[in-house]
């Protein structure tokens, strides 16, 4: 299935991707299923189950609009954390390069992350602002997988079984501020909290199986710039798989349903990796979409920083800021 949340009536709700319509879950089960995606996905195999046996609708039903008439927002607007991990060795070996260093030999030992701004998720179709004094904007091409039950010290092997499912992700990266501020010795920090997009859709796992190759997905994965190919590589080409990500960030710790963990750059995923000489820094007005097999296309434009803060809409724990565009 593919999931969606879009605003109806000032609300964030939950949505079936039907062909080209969009299904209100918690309108046509008469109530008896939930609004949010996060309350969906605490509701496991059952929530699923009984999303499956709702069955197909038309244009026209009560509950069910079309696509192109309905505002989405990121498929989850507030993860209950976002992990992004640092897991395609092409794209530490040419990024570090290009800062003129080698990969460390620890890299090889475990998958690293870092834990970004959860409460600054943009979805399809939102401007994604520059933030002030940024000169070296950058798009990241990610896969990001959703935790769908609670875990803890989570075995690389069963780990699948806590997938929900999987979704695109944008790492949306300030390189001059975050090259300044990783001096110090830590971070990313004020370089990447800004914004991070995912969407259109959280794909189930289930639909994805039709693409499994062992322990990987094979999913080309595709960024433009203004309509011009900049990246291209697969999710197989991946060093750490969401197994490994998986063992790694539950040791130790409670997982729980609603945490994002990120896959890091694919090889050639950024303007840090191929270089400002094969096409400059992200600048306003810029269309940045980024495209994985099953899992849709995610468009986000760049938009110069605005002194006054978004309004935001708060309902049933989904926020949503009124700057949102339809698709």
């Amino acid at each position: 299935m593919k999931l969606v949340s879009f605003i109806k009536e000032g609300e964030v709700r939950l949505g079936i991707v039907q062909d080209d319509l969009v299904v209100d879950i918690h309108a046509v089960s008469g109530g008896y299923l939930p609004k949010g995606m996060l309350s969906i996905i605490d509701l496991g195999d059952a929530g699923l189950k009984r999303m499956k046996e709702l069955g197909a609708f038309s244009e026209g039903d009560e509950g069910v609009y079309p696509l192109r008439n309905v505002t989405l927002k990121a498929p989850i607007p507030r993860p209950v954390s976002i992990r992004d991990f640092y897991a395609f060795e092409e794209h530490v070996k040419t990024a570090r390069k290009r800062r003129g260093l080698d990969v460390v030999p620890e890299w090889y030992d475990f998958p690293v992350f870092y834990f970004t701004n959860h409460l600054a998720v943009k979805g399809p179709l939102d401007h994604i602002e520059r933030p002030a004094g940024c000169e070296w904007l950058d798009y990241e091409l990610e896969i990001a997988c959703v935790i769908g039950k609670e875990g803890r010290n989570i075995s690389r092997d069963n780990a699948e079984d806590f997938i929900y499912g999987y979704m695109i992700m944008n790492d949306w990266s300030a390189r001059d501020i975050q090259k300044h501020e990783m001096k110090v010795g830590l971070g990313p920090a004020k370089g990447k909290d800004f914004a991070t997009s995912f969407g259109p859709y959280l794909v189930t796992k289930d639909e994805m199986d039709a693409y499994r190759r062992g322990d990987r997905l094979d999913l080309p994965m595709t960024a433009k710039v203004n309509g011009k190919l900049l990246s291209q590589g697969n999710y197989q080409d991946i060093h750490y798989t969401f197994g490994d990500m998986i063992e790694r960030a539950s040791k130790d710790v409670t997982l729980y349903p609603g945490e994002v963990v990120g896959s890091g750059t694919v090889g050639t995923g950024c303007i840090l990796e191929l270089g400002p000489e094969k096409h400059p820094w992200l600048k306003p007005g810029d269309v940045v979409e980024l495209e994985i097999k099953g899992l849709g296309v995610l468009k986000n434009t760049i938009a110069e920083r605005r002194e006054e803060e978004d309004h935001v809409l708060s309902t049933n724990g989904e926020h949503t800021s009124q700057t949102s565009h339809h698709v």
